[in-house]
């Protein structure tokens, strides 16, 4: 909202300008002749400007000489007050100011002032509004509202000066087309998702106490029995069908805001927007979508407890046939008040990346793991859509969206024993066409096999949770790079932030399979740096020798010198895959178990144990020393 109103007072000479202006700074009519021209007047905000807001009021000349520093004034303008006290200064309005006001190019509310009603000798007040100004008002969209003053008897002085910061501070026209007697399509839409975020139990109705909280939260008071009453009997007299025994409907809802609209309150209109965010173009603020939250590198973003638990809520009410699962209808109300499903995940092929249940929609586990994905690859994105579902923090501390989101340790040094505290991991899964990886991703969604090859050309991604040893839980995504992988291998800065393990797979079937992997670690030399996990896929076919300079086996225990010993075999047709996916997370956890060990640390591991054995035969020997010891002081007492 604007925190200053600069007013241009405009009209023809005689028509009572400056003395509307004296009127209202010395509160009285001043009879003398006063100065032409008066000098720029600045109202502060504690003199009675009920919108709380400074206001600089502007008088101008109407004479031919005076016409550039006239439109200068007027470019500079929020709000023109434009006065006309006869017939002559009325024909005027329409023929030479309005369209002179165009001229200019100046797109700001003008207020129509009928001055000197004390002098007018026919007509009362509504028909001078019907006959004079509605006409006027009807041709010239920039009209906001009119009123009828006089400087002489202290009519409606204040009430013009008002209505000028009012059309600033709460501008009617994005709201109201006037000529239609309708809300504007922005306007409805921004209501319709105000209705969506204050109907908690989505059931397509504001019951009374969603009524109570929506006059709390927009208004800061309490809404009593009797006023209830009173706005549903008002909105039943115009449409008896957006009243029923649930509450208000949502056409209810509207139609009370377009009578606030068409009475003059459109400030009410305005409380409610402005309480969810929205500027006077009808966009949410962009603080409010997009706040201050950067990810440092080889750090991630995460959803947080609170975050967790909103996403919880949603879905659960959202879930209106209790089957589980959000339906494409569901998902449909659901996103509502939003641009629609994130694009990201369009591109991801949602809602197959994730987990469904049998009749194909996502089950709270597969929603869950959508968003913790999403958190983690586009914590914008995530933000972005918090605030257009209306996430409200319970933490006073921090109210803005980002208090749904926490913040990983940065892990640089990945070689150091210890785990990394994520909740989150990202897998790329590396391998030779027809090696088996998008069925690895079917797998890991518990999809059926299917024996049929498609080859992948956009990149997949599948993400589920992952049960750890202990009972813990974590979400792993694993993704495969399809045509894409080249573009992103190569940039190294952000596949070693972003990336926290790498699944090397192949056809152990297929003898042409492994080769791929050397080749490809010598091609980007910087997957050194990465934790890695080797895997033999299609293990329930016959294995067969791969044509290569060594062999799987060979290649990981004495080129690789991988802690994990020879690759993993394994078969998506085996319940024993989903070791493998523990497996994964494991090493993108505690990555410093899935990287290369040089000699040095082959040989300390060594001695390790050595040590440890030694020192268990040593245990042992004292225990069987003290043991003795006893029981030959037993026999001899």
């Amino acid at each position: 909202m604007a925190t200053a109103v600069r007013i241009v007072v405009c009209g023809d000479e005689g028509s009572g300008k400056s003395s509307l202006i004296t009127c209202l700074v010395k509160d009285t009519f001043v009879s003398n002749r006063i100065q032409p021209v008066l000098p720029q007047i600045t109202i502060p905000p504690t003199l009675g400007t009920p919108e709380n807001v400074t206001t600089t009021i502007v008088d101008t000349s109407a004479l031919p000489q005076e016409r550039p520093n006239l439109a200068r004034e007027i470019r500079k303008s929020n709000v023109i007050l434009l006065v006309y006290a006869d017939h002559y200064s009325y024909e005027r309005v329409a023929l030479f100011w309005l369209p002179y006001f165009r001229s200019l190019g100046v797109n700001v509310p003008v207020v129509l002032c009928a001055n000197k009603s004390d002098l007018a000798a026919n007509g009362t007040p509504t028909q001078v509004v019907e006959e004079e100004m509605l006409p006027v008002m009807a041709e010239f969209k920039e009209i906001d509202t009119c009123v009828r003053t006089s400087a002489r008897e202290h009519y409606n002085v204040n009430e013009a000066f008002f209505l000028c910061q009012k059309a600033v501070t709460h501008p009617i026209a994005p709201l109201f087309d006037s000529k239609e007697s309708v809300l504007k399509p922005a306007a409805i839409s921004a209501l319709q998702r105000v209705f969506y975020l204050c109907d908690k139990d989505k059931d397509g109705f504001l019951n009374d106490k969603e009524m109570e909280d929506f006059q709390a939260k927009c208004f800061g008071k309490p809404l009593n029995k009797v006023d209830l009453d009173h706005i549903k009997q008002t909105v039943s007299r115009i449409s008896p069908d957006a009243i029923s025994t649930s509450g208000i409907s949502p056409r209810g809802f509207l139609l009370l805001n377009k009578l606030y609209a068409e009475k003059g309150r459109h400030e009410t209109v305005w409380a409610v927007l402005r309480t969810f965010q929205y500027t006077d173009s009808l966009s949410l603020q962009e603080s409010f979508l997009h706040p201050n939250f950067g990810v440092p590198d080889f750090a991630s973003a995460e959803l947080s407890p609170a975050g967790y638990r909103f996403f919880v809520d949603l879905f659960l009410t959202s879930d209106r046939d209790n089957d589980g699962g959000l339906s494409d209808t569901e998902l449909a109300s659901l996103f509502a008040p939003t641009p629609g499903i994130p694009s990201s995940w369009l591109e991801d092929a949602f809602p197959t990346c994730t987990v469904r249940n049998e009749a194909g929609h996502v089950t709270l586990q597969g929603w869950l793991a959508q968003w913790s994905m999403t958190t983690f690859t586009s914590p914008k994105t995530t933000l972005e859509y918090l605030a257009y579902l209306g996430f409200e923090s319970s933490d006073r501390s921090n109210l803005t969206t980002t208090a749904a989101l926490k913040l990983t340790k940065a892990r640089k040094r990945r070689r150091r024993p210890g785990r990394t505290g994520r909740n989150v991991v990202l897998c790329h899964v590396l391998g030779a066409s027809g090696s088996g990886k998008s069925c690895l991703l079917e797998a890991f969604l518990a999809r059926p096999f299917s024996s049929t090859y498609h080859p992948t050309i956009k990149p997949r991604v599948a993400v589920n949770t992952v049960e750890l040893p202990g009972g813990r839980q974590c979400y792993l995504i694993l993704n495969e790079l399809g045509e894409l992988e080249p573009a992103i291998l190569e940039n190294k800065s952000k596949l070693l932030s972003q990336c926290d393990v790498v699944a090397y797979t192949y056809d152990s079937s297929d003898p042409d399979s492994f080769s791929y992997i050397p080749a490809i670690r010598a091609k980007y030399p910087h997957l050194e740096d990465l934790p890695a996990v080797y895997v033999a896929l299609k293990a329930d076919l016959d294995r067969t020798t791969q044509r290569a300079e060594c062999q799987p086996d060979h290649y990981t225990a004495q080129i690789q010198r991988m802690p994990q010993g020879p690759p993993l075999h394994t078969s998506v047709t085996w319940h024993s895959i989903q070791e493998l996916f523990v497996t994964l997370a494991e090493a993108a956890l505690e990555p410093a178990t899935a990287f290369p060990r040089s000699r040095e640390e082959e040989n300390d591991a060594k001695w390790m144990s050595y040590a440890i054995a030694l020192g268990a035969v040593v245990c042992a020997g004292a225990a069987a020393v003290v043991i003795w010891r006893r029981a030959t002081s037993g026999n001899a007492a």
